[in-house]
């Protein structure tokens, strides 16, 4: 049957919904769109609320401390602790207590609710500082090594595959006595220092990997026609490496970030639970390496840094994996 002439004029409406929807995408910018999809996935909120809260936790453990009314030295062994060494209030052998809602550390009636909340403080801060610093080394180097050519190219490279052979662990076991016996008749001096110094290190060992992927990145990406469109038109290289090439690749950077973040975390942790890191300051790692030879008999002591460990770690992950998919553009979740 013919169609009558106002029956041809009228709009399709089957596709006028597709079409909104191509408009309202056309008339966001790449970090709008990248927003909305990680707004959309359900995990990446709720990681985003994990790494929030331990965030608060960490900024705010004093007055969540005062809030609760625990310090970390607010013990007495001689009063606090049985001659068993193990707390006369609180768990594992007493009830629940406001006093100490984490119960006491045995031999020296620490609060462990106050050691938890510091030790978070200490692990967020050494892993964000650690990783800002080496991301930033390590995009610059890389941008530097992949846009350059001939010998500078080379001399960094080396330098990158030389530091990538030094064993993390061996280089850390030196150096902490060093900095112990240093600083030994300074007790608060030594642990200003070994913070310094566990950061530094981690540091040390943090931008190599970023920087070789992202000079590989350099290196498919400098030959492109808008990099070569701006060299003719005489943009300084500074601007071609940080306007032209460093926006597409932020996808490799976020992915470094996100592993950065946790890899440190947990590095931190393990060198103060080999008693090579942070032994001043409170520390998960530490009260880990505490409570290990209590596990039969106080579990809490041990399970409460481990919770702690792994709820930040796993919820980094899943946060930065939800985000790298988010600026891909191939991704389709």
């Amino acid at each position: 049957m013919a169609l009558t002439p106002l029956e041809m004029a009228a709009p399709d409406v089957t596709q006028l919904p597709d079409q909104e929807k191509e408009a309202e995408i056309a008339g966001r910018s790449p970090l709008q769109i990248a927003l909305a999809r990680l707004r959309s996935d359900k995990i990446a909120m709720v990681c985003s609320a994990i790494v929030l809260i331990f965030v608060l936790i960490a900024i705010f453990a004093p007055l969540i401390a005062k809030l609760f009314g625990v310090e970390v030295r607010a013990g007495d062994p001689s009063s606090d602790t049985d001659i068993f060494n193990f707390p006369v209030i609180g768990p594992p052998d007493h009830g629940f207590t406001w006093k100490a809602p984490l119960g006491l550390a045995p031999n020296t009636g620490d609060d462990n609710l106050a050691e938890w909340l510091y030790g978070a403080r200490t692990s967020l801060g050494i892993a964000t500082v650690s990783t800002a610093v080496s991301t930033l080394i390590g995009i610059t180097i890389g941008l530097v090594a992949g846009f350059s050519r001939g010998w500078l190219d080379r001399v960094i490279s080396f330098i990158i595959d030389t530091f990538l052979a030094l064993p993390l662990l061996l280089i850390a076991l030196a150096l902490a006595p060093i900095i112990t016996l240093r600083f030994a008749d300074q007790p608060t001096t030594l642990k200003y220092a070994q913070v310094i110094a566990l950061t530094s290190v981690l540091i040390f060992f943090g931008w190599m990997q970023l920087a070789r992927l992202i000079r590989g990145e350099v290196l498919s990406l400098r030959e492109r026609e808008f990099v070569q469109a701006a060299r003719v038109m005489g943009v300084p290289t500074r601007l071609i490496l940080f306007k032209e090439l460093l926006p597409n690749m932020m996808a490799p950077i976020i992915v470094s970030i996100s592993l950065g973040l946790p890899f440190f975390v947990t590095a931190e942790a393990g060198f103060s639970y080999l008693g090579i890191g942070i032994v001043g300051v409170p520390s998960w790692g530490q009260t880990v390496n505490k409570a290990v030879e209590y596990f039969d008999t106080y579990p809490l002591y041990l399970y409460a840094p481990v919770v702690g460990i792994f709820l930040l770690v796993v919820a980094l992950n899943l946060l930065g994996d939800a985000i790298r998919d988010a600026f891909d553009p191939k991704t389709r979740r």
